[in-house]
């Protein structure tokens, strides 16, 4: 295979280099991760999805060939068993239809309504690859989409319903032959087995079977116009990221049972992910005393006028956040400025997000309210720290909002503008800090923008005179350019020992019964994690709960399916091994590993 012909067919001819340079050739083509293509400096999300899913492609179709011709002698000692053409998986299923397409067809010539759909089509195709989504089927005016497969996420969910508010917004935006379009939208969340092909040729397509595809046709159908609708499960997995509003319950035809569903209004100005997804009580802190200590004594130097610096890493769901948590109740009484930014996932490619994030927040913006009414809001918190009009006009630029005649744009370059906005960012925290001690929560780093970095770069570099302590969070594949400099600290998480999990499970458990000796199975089988002690706990719990349960499976629960698999999807050769153990036992031989798989003992 010709890898730069290959990346031309893509539209991603600009990568070629960088393949050539690191000896990416047609036999390592379909062993490259995700992981991988970072570091071949694919920074986009959509370009990494569109190869990772033309990897897939070439991946299956070279599993489909070596199936062909092995079928015949598939006792043939040390080799491979084809892998699974379909797997069982936490999928996220959107379906997308058309509003009064029946109507438009009567009033269209059939060309025209082809160059109309076609549109449509191409519009939704762009906007969900953008979020990771992977349109299976094209019916007509509907178009199914998975998330979670090929490739899963720990936040498919989440994307599903950013992508659904995108998808929305884009189909709204086109059009075709002189036709507005108004879309509508269904989204579940549940198991299924997806990746089965059905048909052939051209009708060739890959199903998914199970109860999610249906359910999101279904709530498709409750949808209003330009609206889309989430069944139970979604709106769980997505907390409180999203304003939602409850519909009810239903009785959907095919379907047992009365179901709920919600309408997504848009998206929640938030605080931080992991408030937006733990509104309830936060369980107690085990296990942390020492690290929670030493955060608290920088925080005191800061105070003293010494900044300090905390970095934070740790595996997903390690406690990195339940720290910073822990942190912020004990400080809560004292006199203090906190600010709190958050990365994610969906902005990596948006300069400052976290920062525009914050200052929105600070300055209570409303949705569809006018620029006026932002602009006297902005000015409220701003003039009060001393801020100059070309500064409001930087920041108010900075966060999309029109300036008019109070505040017309400044005549500068790009980079003069970018150095300004910087300046007047720090100035004003200068003078913030002059007032109190200012406790900064960067949290999530490994999802920060360029941009966002330098920002705190630069921050860090002035810190050593203010009384300023920034605490940034990451995970351990972030690597962070501050280690070693003065004033800063590096706090490494690591698993919780038997005990400290003994305790967390416990402490979830407290007024409530379990199985015998299931606190002891739990503590065994979460290695450590601080989340998933807490989510298996709580999962066994719940299905207790239940009359028909026998009360004694340990299952993975759906809020940490989609996690797990994503990190099976990150080792493609690896995870047939994973899969085959997991068959075998939780403990098991290399002998018994190596004689079941039948793989070389090499590989």
């Amino acid at each position: 295979m010709d890898i730069a012909a290959w990346l031309l067919s893509l539209g991603l001819q600009q990568y070629e280099p960088a393949f050539r340079e690191n000896d990416i050739e047609a036999d390592t083509l379909p062993q490259l991760t995700a992981d991988d293509l970072v570091a071949l400096g694919v920074i986009s999300i959509g370009h990494r999805r569109k190869l990772l899913a033309a990897i897939d492609a070439l991946r299956a179709s070279s599993d489909t060939a070596a199936t062909s011709t092995t079928r015949s002698v598939a006792a043939v000692p040390g080799t491979a068993p084809p892998l699974p053409e379909a797997e069982r998986r936490q999928l996220t299923v959107m379906f997308v239809d058309v509003v009064g397409s029946t109507a438009l067809a009567g009033r269209l010539d059939p060309e025209d309504m082809r160059e109309v759909i076609g549109a449509y089509h191409r519009s939704v195709a762009d906007t969900v690859g953008r979020y990771g989504g992977f349109v299976a089927k094209y019916m007509g005016d509907g178009v199914l989409v998975y998330f979670g497969w090929p490739q899963a996420d720990e936040a498919d969910p989440e994307r599903a319903v950013r992508a659904a508010l995108a998808t929305l917004e884009e189909v709204g935006k086109a059009a075709s032959a002189g036709e507005w379009l108004v879309a509508r939208i269904g989204i579940a969340s549940g198991l299924a087995v997806v990746g089965d092909l059905l048909g052939a040729g051209a009708a060739q397509e890959q199903t998914v079977i199970g109860e999610t595809p249906n359910l999101a046709a279904r709530l498709q159908s409750l949808a209003d116009p330009g609206c889309a609708v989430i069944d139970a499960q979604t709106r769980r997995r997505i907390g409180g990221l999203f304003e939602c509003r409850e519909l009810g319950e239903f009785h959907l035809k095919g379907l047992s049972g009365a179901l709920c569903a919600w309408q997504v209004l848009g998206e929640a100005l938030v605080e931080s992910r992991f408030a937006a997804m733990h509104a309830a009580s936060l369980s107690p802190l085990v296990g942390r005393d020492d690290e929670l200590e030493l955060l608290l004594r920088r925080w005191q130097q800061a105070k003293d006028g010494e900044g300090q610096v905390v970095l934070i890493s740790g595996e997903p769901g390690i406690g990195k956040s339940r720290l910073i948590a822990a942190l912020e109740e004990r400080v809560a009484g004292e006199a203090h400025l906190r600010l709190k930014y958050f990365c994610s996932p969906h902005h990596r490619d948006s300069a400052l997000q976290p920062v525009i994030a914050r200052w929105q927040n600070d300055a209570g913006f409303v949705r569809s309210e006018p620029a006026d009414a932002r602009l006297d809001k902005l000015e409220a918190v701003l003039l009060p720290l001393g801020a100059t009009r070309e500064e409001v006009t930087l920041i108010a630029e900075l966060l999309g909002v029109p300036g008019g005649e109070r505040y017309p744009p400044l005549e500068l370059t790009s980079e003069r503008k970018k150095e300004q906005t910087f300046g007047a960012l720090n100035r004003i925290l200068d003078e913030r800090a002059r007032r109190s001690p200012v406790l900064i929560l960067f949290e999530d780093a490994h999802w920060a923008d360029p941009s966002s970095l330098e920002l705190l770069d630069r921050l860090i570099m002035r810190l050593a005179f203010l009384p300023v302590m920034v605490i940034i969070s990451f995970r351990p594949e972030f690597h962070a350019p501050w280690v070693g400099q003065a004033s800063v600290s590096l706090m490494a998480l690591s698993r919780l020992g038997p005990r400290q999990a003994t305790t967390l499970a416990s402490q979830v458990v407290v007024g409530q019964a379990l199985p015998a000796g299931m606190l002891e199975r739990i503590v065994a089988q979460t290695d450590g994690v601080p989340l998933f002690i807490e989510e298996l706990t709580k999962a066994v719990l719940e299905r207790a709960r239940q009359p028909d349960s026998a009360g004694s499976a340990l299952s993975v629960p759906s809020t940490l399916q989609a996690s797990l698999m994503a990190r099976l999807d990150r080792l493609p050769v690896a995870k047939q091994v994973a899969q085959i153990g997991a068959v075998l036992g939780r403990e098991f031989s290399n002998e018994l590993l190596a004689a079941v798989a039948g793989i070389p003992e090499a590989a």
